[in-house]
């Protein structure tokens, strides 16, 4: 019925997107994604470079969320609608996650599609990887969807990774790009707010600042209340959360901090970076900083959705299952920084400041 459905909806997308196709391609770039409501950073950075330095060219930055419910869900149809009357007149279309217009479509050929994933890796498979999996989505209905299609190139960090999203987008590798995302600028410009983060978190300033940076999963937060028993009552310690935006993990005011930052602001500051099966580990790498994997839900995690990087293989030293030899490891401050050094350059080559430059010359060449 599902299947039935989606095919049923591309064809009549396709419909009306061909009335939007007799429109003139313009000398124009647009940006698409439903990871949230306001461009992320990674947009943010090109969009500032592009409209500085490049002004010649048209912008459309399209950015919405698909509502919760029915009625959410349809409402959503009028954003796709303005989605597909961008795409109908550009030269170039860069996303950051399936878009139902992207791949659904039938495009003009001088429209030119670039995925930009909205994370700096994989470590969890994703996509084609785990398509079929407990936690993946079922093979017919990411077929009638036309999952990760009609990409012309992919960016990856890595080759190493680049081998990651050629499983996970069904691409072949020539069509993959290394080159970092634009937030590798952000993470490495040497700049940070602790003075602002001190002034709004005085009890913190003398601490050691822990950052646990948790993947969106089931049993989120029974990791998290791990932890919380564990940092409770080190006072030379600081935990602090910084949690996905749809998470159900309960943000307590004494592993909460003030003010409104980011992850990359609390990276910048924080002593130590903990998280999990998330991405951020990457960009916590670039800073160099005492990294940590917890992972009490390891085997469940591995036979329910799988991973890419085995960081209990590759990381041993700093990967745990128990959150008490966790916390014992980060008092003991006995870190193998020559394996983050490894693990930084595996997986994120020729990081340096100046991605977004390198990225808008390459949007520019498909113009």
């Amino acid at each position: 019925m599902a299947e039935a459905f989606s095919k049923l909806f591309g064809f009549a997308i396709n419909f009306v997107y061909f009335f939007f196709k007799l429109k003139k391609t313009e000398n124009k770039i647009t940006f698409i994604s439903r990871q949230s409501n306001t461009p992320s950073l990674d947009f943010c950075c090109l969009i500032n470079e592009l409209k500085k330095n490049y002004p010649q060219y048209r912008v459309d930055v399209l950015c919405k969320m698909i509502p919760s419910g029915l009625s959410g869900k349809i409402s959503y149809i009028f954003e796709m609608l303005r989605q597909m009357k961008s795409l109908a007149s550009s030269r170039v279309a860069v996303i950051d996650g399936y878009s139902i217009p992207v791949c659904m479509l039938k495009h003009k050929r001088d429209l030119t599609v670039i995925q930009m994933w909205h994370a700096l890796g994989a470590v969890k498979k994703f996509g084609w990887q785990s398509v079929g999996t407990k936690e993946g989505r079922s093979e017919s209905i990411s077929k009638a969807m036309r999952m990760h299609k009609n990409y012309d190139y992919v960016l990856a960090p890595s080759r190493k990774t680049a081998a990651f999203y050629s499983e996970g987008f069904d691409i072949s590798l020539d069509r993959i790009k290394v080159l970092p995302l634009p937030r590798v600028d952000f993470i490495l410009d040497g700049k940070d707010r602790k003075e602002e983060f001190y002034s709004l978190n005085p009890h913190m300033k003398n601490r050691k600042v822990v950052l646990y940076l948790p993947t969106f999963r089931s049993g989120e937060a029974m990791a998290a209340s791990l932890l919380k028993k564990q940092f409770e009552n080190k006072n030379e310690y600081q935990l602090v959360f910084s949690t996905h935006p749809l998470s159900e993990v309960k943000m307590d005011e004494e592993f909460s901090a003030k003010g409104n930052f980011s992850s990359y602001d609390l990276m910048k500051l924080a002593d130590v970076i903990i998280t999990d099966y998330s991405a951020c580990a990457f960009e916590a790498s670039l800073l160099l900083k005492p990294l940590y994997f917890f992972i009490p839900d390891y085997e469940d995690y591995m036979e329910n959705r799988g991973i890419n990087v085995d960081v209990k293989k590759e990381f041993p030293s700093a990967a745990f299952e128990n959150a008490e030899m966790l916390a014992d490891a980060i008092e003991k401050n006995d870190y193998d920084m020559n394996s983050l050094i490894e693990f930084k350059e595996k997986y994120v080559e020729n990081a340096d400041t100046n991605s977004t430059e390198n990225l808008v010359k390459f949007i520019l060449k498909q113009m």
